[in-house]
């Protein structure tokens, strides 16, 4: 039931109709089209065949002026940032006269500061009469800006609560089914020998701008290295020149002391990386296939999982078996296609993928974005018994609860280079900030990279 009528709101154009506006986890943008080509796609105002964008990218500037919305209107989505894109959805939905809106897992791409940004832009919709659904599994979220929230587990409602009368722990706990540890456990680390070493790196972008700037890293066997920076500092183009996605433009990147950069994604993966990526539809699955043969993309051509280059099902089903039940993956079927499956379950497909190949060196790019909060804290457990194994762990998240609770040791990138080494222990999320935002100045835990 929508605004008073009993309407089948599944169709976008009539939820659209009756006011409804979805803003989704993974965007629904062109990133060839500007922001204003986006906000009025589907919606054009057309006179003698032409679209008067002249016109359509004032309106687009009235309405992000009117809700604090600040937006280039002639920019191109693929050059503005994840926190701006978000913005752009939310305009879309307005444009259209939204005024419920749907907000799902809207800060999983987000940072701190973009995040605290998204909660004041929340105030001042609901002061200007809108009502909002936020789906999220951040309970801090909820607690910010939620005047009542709903429990789901296992698609069943547990129940309406009022926020002001719950707390974190009560909610994770209905959640999960059971008591949640927030706090990661773990042992003090005992690194050893250097797993990954990162000489002087340079990379340009396809417009020939340096984005990864003489960057210089280690990781060691036995522990965990997180790296902090704000969305847009390199971060993404790193993971990819370690991982061939991306190629170098000066500078070395050595596995247990051999030259990778050279090699092709195959060899590199098979020199002993295990890559959770960043994006888990665009780089982690291949949606339309089954979640089984998902669990083999990086092995698939192998004995006993194919012979002569034609698949061998039975082994491929056997191993998928094995790892969905040891990670947890909860699916219909091996046989599921992937694209079915929740983006938790999707995500623990991934690392268990990853992990079973025993690298040398785990690469895990937010591999918490979007998780409810007893995936966090399986996949955690899981990214420490690496750790513990003798294995090198290299974390990127934005999340730096994340990054203080499982680092051993922190690196600090701004402009493409790590400008500092942090000891989480000695540090916190206030001076995080300050270094991911260029401040280098001599403090507690914190060791300088010139």
């Amino acid at each position: 039931r929508a605004r008073g009528q009993k309407v089948d709101i599944s169709n976008p154009n009539i939820a659209n109709d009756l006011g409804i506006g979805m803003v989704h986890q993974h965007f629904m943008l062109v990133d060839t089209f500007t922001v204003t080509e986006n906000i009025i796609l589907g919606k054009e105002t057309v006179k003698n065949g032409k679209i008067n964008l002249k016109k359509a990218e004032k309106e687009v500037k009235e309405i992000s002026e009117k809700y604090g919305l600040a937006v280039d209107p002639k920019a191109k989505i693929a050059d503005i940032s994840v926190g701006m894109q978000q913005r752009v959805e939310i305009l879309k939905t307005l444009y259209r006269g939204a005024e419920i809106l749907i907000f799902d897992e809207p800060s999983a791409v987000l940072t701190p500061q973009e995040i605290t940004e998204l909660i004041a832009i929340f105030r001042t919709l609901m002061k200007e009469g809108k009502s909002i659904i936020l789906i999220t599994h951040k309970l801090k979220e909820i607690m910010e800006v939620c005047d009542r929230v709903t429990v789901i587990r296992k698609g069943v409602g547990i129940g309406t609560y009022i926020v002001k009368e719950t707390n974190p722990n009560e909610l994770a706990n209905l959640m999960v089914g059971r008591e949640v540890t927030f706090k990661t456990n773990k042992k003090d680390a005992e690194p050893k020998e250097t797993v990954l070493a990162i000489k002087d790196l340079t990379v340009k972008d396809s417009r020939g701008v340096k984005i990864v700037n003489s960057l210089n890293l280690d990781v060691r066997a036995g522990e965990i290295v997180g790296i902090a920076g704000v969305d847009g500092n390199g971060q993404s183009e790193l993971i990819e020149a370690i991982t061939g996605l991306m190629k170098k433009d000066s500078g070395s990147i050595s596995l247990n002391g051999k030259e990778i950069s050279v090699l092709s994604p195959r060899k590199i993966t098979e020199s002993g990386i295990g890559h959770i990526p960043e994006d888990r539809h665009k780089h982690g699955l291949v949606l339309d296939f089954p979640i089984g043969q998902n669990m083999v993309l990086q092995t698939y051509y192998q004995q006993p999982f194919s012979k002569n280059g034609i698949l061998n099902q039975k082994e491929i089903d056997k191993k998928a078996k094995i790892l969905i039940e040891e990670f947890d993956v909860r699916t219909p079927g091996i046989h599921t296609p992937a694209r079915a499956l929740s983006g938790g379950n999707q995500q623990k497909a991934i690392i268990g993928r990853e992990i079973d190949r025993n690298p040398d060196l785990l690469i895990a790019a937010q591999p918490t974005r979007g998780l409810d909060v007893g995936a966090i804290e399986f996949i955690h457990k899981r990214l420490i018994e690496q750790r513990d194994n003798g294995k090198g762990v290299l974390l990127l998240s934005f999340e730096l609860e994340e990054i203080l609770n499982v680092s051993d040791r922190i690196a600090v990138i701004f402009e493409g280079e790590i400008i500092a080494t942090v000891n989480p222990k000695e540090t916190s999320e206030q001076e995080l900030g300050l270094l991911m935002a260029g401040s280098n100045d001599n403090k507690v835990g914190v060791e300088k990279n010139v």
